[in-house]
């Protein structure tokens, strides 16, 4: 098994625990974390969180999650426990790209935010799940803690009017007692023994001149704006950073252009944001996404060239597939991007989780380890560890 293979965080959830969560789905008289609501429903995930550690070390994993079993989606369950923040059912859910069609794919609807008081990252039951996470772990494996990024969800908001229609008089005032709450949390997380914290930060594709897609109705040809909105979603995670930095915390980052059931939702090359986003943020790894043609050429990785503490995990294979992935396609892809980036500062990875929200993507249990293997496989062979 190869050190230099690592997942991104997410992983297939068992048919026991997805019976929970497809109940939790459907339901608004309930209120996070559910625990209180649904009998069962926290030794379930207890102990599927104590079978998916084991797993992940069985198959070799150097760094493990507790493979976000604890979340229903990727993003919101962080905001649904914010002091201050309430889910609800919308009208409609995220829509995505088809596979085989000019189609829209729609994914669940309990996705409505409203902000219902000042919000606050203090107490946050995440905590309690790195705690669980950190204690079955128990020194065999390096274990990090994913959560959407400060800059995610303040464009999320701000865009979805949820800001607009709260207590909230302006954005700016939203943005202090933000930034404020994702420091308590990182206060609280070092308290516990926290070491890493990744922040999941996939807004970027809205600036690349390729995104048709946009799920957001701002004027893309206004280059003034589009760069202001970029440099204040830069201000807002470099000063989450510097802090999580203060704190002894190393920051990493992932970015992808959608996830859910196999489906993807833009278009965007890293060419068109390398300067703002591979630049200017000061994460200290970034987990990004080449698994098909999307993403551009790796030449992007350019401009990291005078970044020499960044390391970069190259998300070279598909967790959207049921197949094994190309290993030439790899390997070749692997040698140009070393050619750019020293060796030592590479890893390899798939695109993103099998599994960012509950219903995980299209292929089995047994396909997504079949893939992780041959991911140890791959890193073995290039790296020759």
């Amino acid at each position: 098994m190869s050190k230099r293979f690592l997942t991104v965080g997410s992983l297939l959830r068992n048919e026991e625990l997805l019976k929970y969560k497809r109940e939790i789905e459907g339901r608004e008289d309930i209120t996070y974390p559910f625990y209180d609501d649904l009998e069962g429903y926290k030794e379930c995930e207890d102990k599927s969180v104590a079978e998916i550690v084991e797993k992940q070390l069985d198959h070799g994993l150097v760094q493990v999650t507790d493979g976000e079993y604890s979340k229903s989606l990727w993003h919101l369950d962080f905001v649904w426990g914010l002091d201050g923040c309430e889910r609800f059912i919308n009208k409609t859910g995220y829509f995505f790209r088809e596979k085989d069609s000019d189609e829209k794919f729609e994914t669940r609807k309990d996705i409505g935010i409203k902000i219902t008081g000042k919000i606050s990252g203090k107490n946050h039951v995440f905590i309690e799940h790195f705690k669980r996470l950190k204690d079955l772990v128990d020194g065999r494996a390096e274990v990090k803690q994913c959560i959407p990024s400060p800059s995610h969800i303040y464009g999320d908001f701000v865009n979805s009017n949820v800001i607009a229609d709260s207590t909230y008089k302006d954005n700016d005032s939203f943005e202090a007692d933000l930034k404020q709450a994702y420091k308590d949390f990182l206060d609280d997380f070092k308290k516990v023994g926290g070491k890493i914290i990744q922040f999941d930060d996939c807004l970027w594709e809205q600036f690349a001149k390729e995104n048709k897609e946009n799920q957001y109705d701002n004027n893309q040809t206004d280059l003034d704006k589009d760069l202001a909105l970029a440099q204040k979603y830069i201000d807002i995670n470099n000063e989450l950073i510097d802090y999580g930095h203060e704190l002894g915390l190393t920051v990493y980052t992932h970015n992808c252009r959608g996830n859910y059931s196999s489906r993807n939702f833009s278009d965007g090359t890293y060419e068109s944001i390398a300067d703002l986003f591979f630049k200017n943020l000061k994460y200290d790894r970034f987990y990004l996404e080449w698994d098909d043609e999307r993403a551009g050429s790796v030449k992007a990785l350019e401009a990291f060239n005078n970044r020499d503490d960044v390391e970069i995990v190259l998300g070279f294979l598909s967790s959207k597939t049921n197949t094994l992935d190309d290993e030439k396609r790899a390997f070749n892809l692997l040698e140009e991007a070393s050619k750019i980036i020293d060796k030592d500062r590479l890893y390899l990875s798939h695109q993103c989780g099998f599994a960012s929200c509950d219903c995980g993507n299209e292929l089995t249990e047994e396909e997504q380890w079949a893939k992780i293997d041959q991911g140890h496989r791959i890193a073995e062979e290039f790296w020759g560890e």
